[in-house]
């Protein structure tokens, strides 16, 4: 039985072919043979064409270039600089040494009240006349709401200079241990009769305290009419002859408007903790107040007839938030101006046009805000002709983050850029939160240089921010000179040694010579804590001169004098204003010092007097201190 096919058609495998397969097979293996020619010309076409595309693509393809060898580059030559070599510049901390044991108190009892965050100031002055530079330091107090046992109220501290770095806290009885949350001072004789009095402001009222030349003070505030108002804050303040007529005037920064309530009622915080110390921001802003002196122990507020009352032009209300005040004559006209650094808002630059009156022109002279139009946190300020010639620098200590401003004048006009950047100041100060900020030549190389405090307002602030501390070191910037690749460099920790670099909460800053060697020491203060007394133990072996003015019968301490080194010009001609104002909510020395380097002299000074008469002083031997004393009949204007 023949077996099926499959399906399809195919036999199954193995089966026998018939005959008629056979012949069906012959014919399929004809179709083969065809099939397989067909197949084998295909293949040699498709050869024949592969190789004739190889050819083309032979004949085509674009051949490799040879690389060109470049030449040799030859880089412009670069003009040779001096290295920069800082000179070593060690300072001792003499704090225990020198008897001081003043703490400062701010008053934190964990309501966290924004004063408390400011601090005080410090002032290095001449209280007794015996020649040597004493220091009166300011201070806060408990709040009348606070029920904490405290076994003495704090007051303020007066520290006699007893030479040697031996001083004498003098406080108890002088008038001066009076208890108010003080902040800033200023020191000057307003009365005219030969000693130096002490203004006090505060939040609440100010105080005003009459030298009575044996080591005490009376408190005059009332008859001379300078409390002020009960909600006021004060901050820095100073002496000055503002309308021109030789007595001294007051002119007093504020703050904020600030009570208890409303700060309480902001309910600041910390990110991720407790409650915090308020923005400025978050409170509105002030005027500062210009006291008038009338004479016989009396002043008069003249504020809004002198023009210092600033309005915000899109509100109305008052503009100010002022912590550091500064004033020197800034365009060379005679009359003496009033720099304010101002926290968050615009710092003013009031403009002296005699008779009192005075134009704020901060925006339009360039020192209102920074290179981008933004107001900073402007702590401090000073202000000096630090390149030896007619240019005027204007120095502000800024919030942390925002660098210290260095606002300078073209020459003497009322026109200024700030070199905070270019010159190197700027991003080395970045940083850090600074308060006061003081030129002073510390090397007596007849360049200023410049210190800084700093110190950051909350104690948890690392918790928060990895580069920010509550404690911060001071800084020390050494002034190369303009020609430098770099006009200011930061003094490395190994120079100026522990005692100056160690971290602190700083605020205020006062320069004085404190031991007679002739180079600056420095006072620095610290908000809730021990303040910081700095011996210069510099020994370049430079030379120097310090000067001390006795003015006019109205000002015989010759505030808003000028003083100018004639020879020797090593460095240009220094110039020096009389005037203690600087730093933050702190007073510095009155005599002025010059560095000579290593010129040993003689020299010649020239004083530019308050009432604008001119006197010139010869040959005068170098290494000292020279009393130079205003005569009228002696004294004439320069030559044209």
């Amino acid at each position: 039985m023949s077996e099926r096919p499959d399906e399809s058609g195919r036999p199954p495998a193995g089966a026998r072919r018939t005959s008629g397969d056979a012949r069906e097979e012959d014919g399929d293996g004809d179709d083969a043979v065809i099939g397989r020619a067909l197949v084998r010309s295909l293949v040699v076409l498709g050869c024949l064409a592969a190789a004739a595309c190889g050819i083309a693509l032979w004949r085509f393809w674009p051949r490799p270039q040879p690389i060109p060898v470049e030449s040799q580059l030859t880089l412009p030559s670069r003009r040779a600089r001096p290295e920069v070599v800082v000179p070593r510049l060690p300072f001792t901390d003499m704090t225990a040494p020198a008897g001081i044991t003043f703490v400062h108190e701010n008053g934190a009892a964990g309501e966290k009240l924004l004063p408390e965050t400011m601090g005080g100031g410090c002032a290095c002055f001449d209280f007794d006349g015996d020649g040597d530079q004493d220091i009166l330091f300011t201070s806060g107090c408990r709040w009348p709401w606070d029920e904490r046992p405290v076994e003495r109220p704090a007051t303020q501290a007066l520290y006699r200079n007893d030479g040697d770095w031996t001083f004498t806290d003098v406080t108890a009885g002088s008038g001066l241990d009076i208890t108010c949350y003080a902040t800033g001072v200023a020191v000057g004789d307003f009365d005219a009769d030969g000693r130096t009095d002490v203004f006090l402001s505060a939040v609440g009222p100010d105080r005003l305290l009459r030298n009575l030349g044996d080591g005490r003070f009376a408190d005059v505030t009332a008859a001379a009419g300078v409390a002020g108002d009960e909600g006021d804050w004060g901050t820095s303040c100073c002496f000055l002859d503002a309308d021109g007529d030789g007595d001294l005037d007051l002119f007093v920064c504020h703050y904020v408007v600030w009570s208890r309530a409303l700060d309480r009622a902001q309910d600041f915080r910390l990110v991720g903790g407790g409650r915090a110390y308020g923005r400025p921001q978050n409170f509105a802003g002030t005027f500062p107040r210009l006291w008038r002196n009338d004479g016989a122990g009396r002043f008069t507020d003249v504020s809004a007839e002198a023009g210092v009352q600033v309005r915000n032009p899109a509100t109305d209300v008052p503009a100010a938030k002022s912590l550091g005040v500064a004033c020197d004559d800034l365009d060379g006209d005679g009359l003496i101006d009033i720099v304010v650094a101002n926290d968050t808002v615009q710092n003013f630059l009031f403009h002296n046009l005699g008779a009192g009156r005075f134009a704020e022109l901060a925006g339009p002279v360039g020192v209102a805000y920074d290179t981008e139009g933004r107001a900073r946190g402007a702590m401090g300020i000073d202000i000096a002709r630090f390149r030896n010639d007619d240019e005027v620098g204007i120095l502000i200590g800024n919030f942390a983050n925002e660098m210290s401003a260095l606002y300078v004048s073209t020459g003497r006009q009322l026109q200024f850029r700030d070199d905070a950047v270019s010159n190197g100041l700027g991003p080395e100060t970045r940083q850090e939160l600074t308060f006061g900020v003081l030129f002073a030549d510390v090397d007596l190389d007849g360049r200023l240089d410049i210190l800084q405090t700093n110190g950051h307002l909350e104690e948890d602030i690392n918790k928060v921010q990895r580069t920010q501390f509550y404690e911060q070191s001071p800084e020390l910037f050494w002034n190369c000179g303009v020609d430098q690749p770099t006009e200011f460099v930061a003094v490395a920790l190994a120079s100026v040694g522990e005692g100056f670099h160690r971290p602190l909460v700083g605020r205020g800053a006062a320069r004085a010579d404190l031991d007679g060697d002739g180079d600056p020491d420095f006072v620095l203060t610290s908000s809730g804590g021990a303040p910081r007394l700095l011996r210069n133990d510099q020994a370049t072996g430079h030379h120097w001169v310090r000067i001390r003015l006795v003015g006019p019968a109205a000002n015989p301490e010759a505030i808003g004098a000028l003083v100018e080194l004639v020879s020797p010009a090593d460095h240009g001609t220094q110039r020096r204003c009389v005037g203690p104002a600087r730093s933050y909510q702190s007073q510095s020395e009155l005599p002025v010092t010059f560095g000579l380097g290593t010129a040993a002299g003689p020299v010649t000074i020239r004083v530019r007097w308050p009432d604008g008469t001119f006197s010139t002083h010869a040959d005068l031997p170098v290494d000292g201190v020279h009393t130079l004393r205003h005569d009228a009949a002696a004294t004439v204007p320069p030559a044209a």
